[in-house]
């Protein structure tokens, strides 16, 4: 089994309006800056009743009906968010060939800890019944999210009993994909979180490093060597531990160059000079997690 542990070095570009952009810009700029040339969406799609029970999916062009398949979950502290502002991965994506979901699921303070996941989870499990329709293959399943978001994705791919409450197998899953994740964060130290968690009675089973088993799918974990938002090196770098003790395959990355949030922002695609992190992505998703050999 192979493992790695690689750290990339950003850019730097010379012209200084496009750096102001890429860094500083409202994800509603780099929607606008990034093409869905090579990609079409479908947008609006329920899995529940609930007004943000909805997703969109991006599929490539020129598709073969049988393309990978990854959920995104966007993050906000389990407070914000809307799927519309992530179209610059759902497009990324689709144009490297994968067929993107972008979920909403309810925030705080409409639900608490655990529904978020219960929305989450019946996002994955629509998916899997239905994305065939729209040219992927449900057997090729991927989850990926950033900051909360990589949170909802590691829970439901540690945590069997989320998938399993909506009459899926969580072996289902080829793997999952976390960027800047918050893994382990007990005692709660963000006051906008605590009530998210019921702070301080939060439940340990809330905290994805205590569903690590060796039945977990391969995971791609990625984040910002300088991120102070979510400490890399106590929640990346201790579940790829935790994970690797129970013979799971996991990859970590560190990026110079980028911070918590413009490690998602490199996804767009005026922003992907700041890092390789598509490349990885993509990379982890056509090899399998990792049980093919790169091509």
């Amino acid at each position: 089994m192979k493992h790695s542990h690689r750290i990339y070095l950003g850019l730097a570009l010379s012209l200084p309006v496009i750096v102001v952009l890429v860094v500083c810009a409202p994800l509603k700029v780099l929607n606008a800056m990034s093409s869905g040339a090579g990609s079409e969406c479908s947008a609006g799609l329920a899995y529940g009743d609930g007004p943000r029970q909805l997703l969109d999916v991006y599929r490539p062009l020129n598709g073969d009906g049988k393309a990978p398949v990854v959920v995104f979950f966007y993050g906000g502290n389990w407070v914000s968010g809307e799927r519309a502002d992530y179209a610059f991965v759902g497009r990324a994506l689709a144009a490297r060939g994968i067929v993107a979901v972008v979920a909403d699921y309810r925030l705080y303070p409409q639900v608490r800890y655990p529904e978020f996941l219960v929305d989450s989870a019946r996002a994955v499990a629509w998916v899997s019944q239905h994305i065939g329709r729209y040219g992927g293959d449900p057997h090729k399943l991927f989850l990926m999210g950033h900051s909360a978001g990589a949170y909802n994705a590691a829970m439901l791919a540690l945590d069997g009993k989320l998938l399993a409450q909506q009459g899926m197998d969580a072996a289902a899953l080829r793997g999952w994909i976390g960027l800047a994740g918050p893994y382990d964060f007990i005692p709660i130290q963000n006051e906008t979180t605590r009530p998210v968690f019921y702070y301080p009675q939060t439940p340990a089973d809330s905290q994805p490093v205590n569903h690590v088993t060796r039945t977990a799918p391969p995971a791609l974990l990625i984040a910002a060597r300088k991120d102070s938002l979510v400490n890399p090196q106590r929640n990346t770098g201790g579940l790829a531990y935790r994970l690797r003790g129970k013979g799971v395959r996991v990859t970590e990355a560190y990026l110079e160059g980028v911070n918590h949030m413009t490690l998602v922002v490199s996804l767009a695609a005026p922003a992907r000079w700041l890092a390789p992190t598509l490349d990885d992505v993509e990379r982890f998703v056509k090899t399998d997690g990792g049980r093919l050999p790169d091509k």
